[in-house]
């Protein structure tokens, strides 16, 4: 489980993405549940970046998670919607749906009610998905709704600039 990554200038991590990605050819398209197309807002903000933004999905219901991103209805029974393998199948799922290079999905509950013992407020699943791999990171992000969702956008720019940084050229 990561903590909530501090950055100084969020907009920077965007930016240093959108570099990567059009310097490397690749494309990234994001499926969102708890952040309601934040990640895409930070990513289309940057000028140019059409030429490595597909598109995005803000599946917030199980059924849009289905129909539109694939994720079995069977993954959602047995895991629920905040959970490691329905991030990873939402990922998985934007990634295809567009032809992208990279999906990126998140899905957690920010609050302020949702939360459970077993599922707290501020819980995040963050998941990157690419022609050979996919990852997942669990968060727990502290604070208020517009906090969860604000520490989510930069950690999942955080978690595809990691990435790609971390590539072979």
């Amino acid at each position: 489980m990561s903590e909530n990554p501090v950055h100084p200038e969020p907009a920077l991590t965007a930016k240093v993405v959108g570099r990567i990605l059009k310097a490397s050819g690749l494309s990234i398209s994001v499926a969102e549940s708890c952040t309601g197309g934040l990640i895409a807002a930070r990513l289309t903000d940057i000028p140019g970046s059409s030429e490595y933004f597909t598109g995005g999905v803000v599946a917030y219901s199980n059924a849009l998670k289905m129909s539109l991103l694939g994720v079995p209805k069977s993954t959602l029974d047995l895991y629920g919607a905040v959970s490691k393998e329905t991030a990873v199948a939402m990922a998985c799922g934007i990634r295809e749906l567009t032809s992208s290079g990279l999906g990126l999905a998140v899905t957690g509950i920010a609050g302020p009610g949702g939360g459970s013992p077993a599922k707290p407020t501020g819980l995040v699943y963050i998941s990157l998905a690419s022609g050979d791999e996919t990852i997942c990171e669990e968060y727990r992000f502290p604070g208020e709704r517009a906090d969860v969702r604000c520490s989510t956008v930069d950690a999942a720019l955080n978690l595809v600039k990691q990435f790609l940084l971390s590539r072979p050229a």
